[in-house]
């Protein structure tokens, strides 16, 4: 009677404490004034108690009578005296916000409260109605700034930025827009590009990896061109299947997506042996091709728009090298794909802002604050990466490549003594320990 007492005294201790956590995160919550509402969520992480919020963002902090829009964050608050990780996704939050188990890399590191917000213009963080013409870097970098310091009363240890490709670009920019917001920034294979087709990544490819490895991504493309007559029908079929519909013959597509296979095999390091031998039969190669580049990415009604939208105005992207292909494409059907394929007519004559890649070009080159950069070393992004900071004798930016890496290099996949090292720095610039 007395254990059934004493578990029973438990249990109400437990929830009296777990309520008392929640109605302080809470009070917070309803003290800043951009949070629009909140929500509980419930994560497998029963360490961090996880809210769902709607953040009030200005669309232009230089015209405020622009008006305002409805930014998805997510707070996960491990504790007022631990460090705090703000996630600068590039793109859409669904994952974060919907999974039961999501937790991310640095997080988990520093065992860190986490801030995660959905970059504007995506999904549920889109302003209604859409006007493209505040999707600038500039303005999402006030996004993150806004959000920072409504919360940084609240947390008074040490903050870390991070992101991963299009986020890790971000963590990059916001560093440089607002250095003083954060300790530490540790961007995941995040490039700088400085046009809409930058340049770099062609002959980047050229040198990846092996000859080998090389001769037997480009021999299996001129497989595909040489039987384009015969698979396309097979192509059409299968976009026709699944209601894919482009802006441009289909034969374009697939011509795009034949270039296109040279950088999705080396972004996720894809080993070349699993490439079917070049005498398979037509529906063996056709059905492979079509799992490593799915036809939808270039499809007329893309989830990923906004990005697209982002790459012609300021953030730019990457070209093809068509030189080996020339006796099978037309180069004016590839030169300004990105605009012509992904993208509504009203697109056709915007031109490219250099501005953000000049300002944050010359704030690395000029300023030296602590940073570890993660990148892969056969990843094409690699190529419009600012790796070239290795060079500068720099004391506190650290950029790590991680040997035979791809955009999945992480901290926690790195070589021992290359993992070791980042550790070793992050806890004794962040405090964690």
């Amino acid at each position: 009677m007395k254990r059934r007492l004493t578990l029973m005294l438990s249990f109400v201790l437990m929830a009296f404490v777990a309520f008392a956590q929640n109605s302080d995160v809470e009070k917070m919550l309803k003290g800043i004034e951009y949070v629009k509402s909140f929500e509980k969520l419930e994560k497998a992480d029963t360490t961090r108690q996880y809210y769902l919020m709607k953040f009030t963002q200005l669309l232009d902090t230089d015209n405020p009578e622009a008006g305002s829009f409805e930014q998805r964050v997510m707070l996960g608050h491990r504790g007022y005296d631990r460090p705090v990780v703000i996630v600068t996704e590039g793109y859409g939050a669904d994952y974060a916000f919907s999974s039961p188990h999501y937790m991310e890399e640095l997080t988990k590191i520093m065992d860190a409260n986490i801030i995660f917000v959905e970059h504007r213009y995506f999904l549920e963080s889109t302003p209604d109605p859409c006007n493209w013409d505040y999707l600038t870097i500039e303005n999402s970098m006030e996004d993150y700034h806004r959000i920072i310091t409504s919360f940084k009363p609240f947390y008074g240890k040490k903050w870390a930025s991070t992101g991963i490709s299009k986020g890790g670009s971000t963590s990059i920019f916001l560093r440089a827009y607002y250095p003083e917001d954060l300790d530490v920034s540790v961007p995941y294979v995040g490039p700088l590009s400085c046009a809409v087709e930058d340049g770099r990544h062609e002959s980047f490819l050229e040198q990846v990896s092996t000859k080998a490895n090389r001769d037997a991504i480009r021999n299996f493309q001129k497989e595909l061109f040489e039987r384009k007559e015969r698979l396309l029908p097979l192509f059409d079929d299968y976009c026709n299947s699944k209601g894919i519909v482009f802006r441009v013959p289909s034969s374009t597509i697939y011509d795009l997506l034949v270039l296109e296979y040279q950088f999705s095999m080396w972004q996720w390091g894809t080993p070349t042996n699993t490439i079917p031998a070049l005498d398979s039969d037509d529906k063996t190669i056709v059905n492979y091709f079509i799992k490593m580049c799915g036809p939808d990415y270039f499809a007329a009604e893309n989830s990923i728009e906004s990005f697209f939208v982002q790459a012609v105005k300021d953030f730019g992207y990457y070209g093809y090298n068509i030189e080996p292909f020339r006796k099978y494409v037309d180069e004016e059907e590839i030169e300004g794909y990105l605009k012509r394929v992904l993208l509504p007519e009203e697109f056709a004559d915007v031109e490219f802002d250099d501005s953000n890649y000049r300002f944050v070009t010359d704030y690395y080159t000029e300023n030296d604050p602590k940073m570890i950069l993660i990148y892969g070393e056969v990843d094409p992004w690699t190529a419009s990466g600012i790796t070239w900071l290795r060079d500068r004798n720099k004391k506190n930016i650290k950029v790590f490549i991680q040997p035979g890496g791809s955009h999945t290099a992480r901290i926690l996949n790195m070589p021992e003594n290359m993992r070791n090292e980042i550790l070793d720095q992050l806890n004794e610039w962040m405090e964690y320990k």
